[in-house]
């Protein structure tokens, strides 16, 4: 797989704009997809918020393992990090988030109330495109209050909203660094969709996202999708399983791959395919790539 290389436009704004806010807020709240947390964390974050309490939503969690959530959220922890898993779009949603976020900024409260400041907590919500952060600010407003699409691209700037009248929220795009030169997680980021699919090989993701679930779940993966090969050494040749499963053969005999890897990748997006994360915080990952002076910015969800 080549190096995602990624050039959306609007170089460097997002960052700018979360370098000119963070000093309005009082916590930062950053939301990840639960099936890949490492490689949804960009980079720039921690030293962007360094001096900032910080609250971590797995977001998704029904689409990963309770298992691999739990373990997450032990590490966000050992890291100082208070972490929860959540589902944006289920009704419970809001009294979870809200709770957290305010149990986390009540010593800042505190501070003010004892000087006798009213104080009105401030929170920023932030994440890499595509990880649900529109959707959990519009379940906790109770209204369609930002930006939502099922595409990296909505959210256009920042937003404020008021949740309640010692709570606002304040939206924003969504950060993604300039050069994914780390395979695996720049694999990762394009499996859930926070890089557009216009700009890679679809074909390619979808063979490589094959691969990595015949490896992690074999058994969920074959149920559905009948005619794969278990012991498939090419990535082509479980893409070309699932043309052969579904019927997508064109005239000639010829398989239908592009529209095969349409349908995994939405099926997978959708979990339907099985309910697992692709990273542990045990696993031998690399580090982030640093993303220096390189880091764009995408004005996503």
């Amino acid at each position: 797989m080549q190096t995602i290389n990624w050039y959306p436009g609007h170089m460097a704004k997002a960052r700018r704009m979360l370098e000119e806010n963070v000093k309005l807020v009082d916590i930062v709240v950053e939301v990840v997809d639960a099936r890949c947390p490492l490689a949804c964390r960009n980079p720039d974050f921690e030293s962007l918020f360094k001096n900032k309490l910080r609250v971590v939503f797995m977001n998704k969690s029904d689409l990963s393992s309770r298992e691999q959530n739990k373990a997450w959220i032990a590490h966000f922890r050992s890291l100082g990090i208070t972490a929860a898993e959540l589902v944006s779009t289920s009704q419970s949603a809001r009294k979870t988030a809200v709770s957290i976020i305010e149990s986390a900024g009540k010593p800042i409260l505190q501070r003010y109330k004892e000087k006798g400041i009213r104080k009105v907590l401030r929170a920023m919500v932030i994440g890499v495109p595509n990880v649900g952060k529109s959707t959990l600010i519009n379940r906790i407003a109770g209204a369609a209050r930002a930006q939502v699409g099922d595409r990296p691209g909505v959210t256009k700037s920042k937003q404020w909203v008021k949740v309640s009248d010692y709570l606002e929220l304040l939206d924003t795009p969504g950060l993604l660094w300039g050069k994914l030169e780390n395979e695996t997680l720049a694999k990762h980021l394009a499996y859930i969709g926070s890089i557009r699919d216009d700009v890679l090989d679809t074909e390619e993701i979808a063979s490589l996202l094959l691969f990595d679930l015949m490896k992690l779940c074999p058994n969920e993966l074959v149920s559905r999708y009948k005619k794969l090969d278990k012991d498939a050494e090419l990535p082509f040749e479980l893409l070309e399983g699932v043309c052969r499963s579904r019927g997508f053969i064109l005239s000639g005999g010829h398989l239908d791959t592009e529209r095969a890897a349409r349908i995994v990748l939405d099926e997978y997006r959708g979990g339907k395919i099985a309910n697992i994360a692709l990273e542990n915080p045990e696993d031998d990952l690399p580090p982030a790539d640093d993303p220096h002076d390189d880091t764009q910015s995408i004005e996503g969800e």
